[in-house]
C-alpha cells in the first residue's frame, strides 16, 4: 500500500525551527550583525541550529542564517521578478514557520491566502493506522 507523507510528517522531519523576522532587515548585513540581531532583537540563541529568515524592505531578497556545526552559514536569494509574500501575523518580532510554509514561501506561494480546513482527528494517539 502506498503511503504519502502528510504535511505534519514533513514539518516534523526538518528537526529545526524556522523563525521569520517580521521587521525588514538591511540586506547589507553579514554573518555577525545578523547573529547579533537574532540574539539582541529577536531574543534567540543564534548557535541553536535553527533557521532565521530576514527579508529586505522591498521583499525581493531573503537571507537565512543558521549555525552549521562549526560556523555560521548564510543562504541568500534575490528574486529577479516579484516579491516574497510574507505571513500577515504582526504579533511580535518574529513568526515561527513550519517547514512546509518555508517551502511554499520560497516557491512563491502567498501564505496569507492559505487556509487550513478543519479535518477529523482521531483521539487515538498511537502511530498505527
Amino acid at each position: 500500500m502506498l503511503k504519502l507523507p502528510s504535511l505534519g510528517e514533513l514539518d516534523q522531519g526538518l528537526g529545526v525551527r524556522v523563525y521569520l523576522c517580521t521587521s525588514p532587515a538591511d540586506m547589507r548585513r553579514g554573518f555577525d550583525t545578523l547573529a547579533a540581531m537574532v540574539r539582541d532583537y529577536l531574543g534567540y540563541d543564534p548557535l541553536s541550529g535553527h533557521l532565521f529568515l530576514f527579508v529586505g524592505r522591498s521583499r525581493d531578497r531573503m537571507k537565512i542564517l543558521y549555525w552549521d556545526r562549526d560556523g555560521f552559514a548564510l543562504w541568500y536569494k534575490r528574486l529577479e521578478e516579484g516579491t516574497f509574500r510574507l505571513p500577515s501575523r504582526n504579533t511580535g518580532k518574529s513568526v515561527e514557520l513550519k517547514a512546509s510554509e518555508l517551502a511554499m514561501l520560497l516557491a512563491g506561494i502567498d501564505l496569507t491566502s492559505i487556509r487550513r480546513r478543519k479535518r477529523y482527528q482521531s483521539r487515538c494517539t498511537s502511530g498505527s493506522a
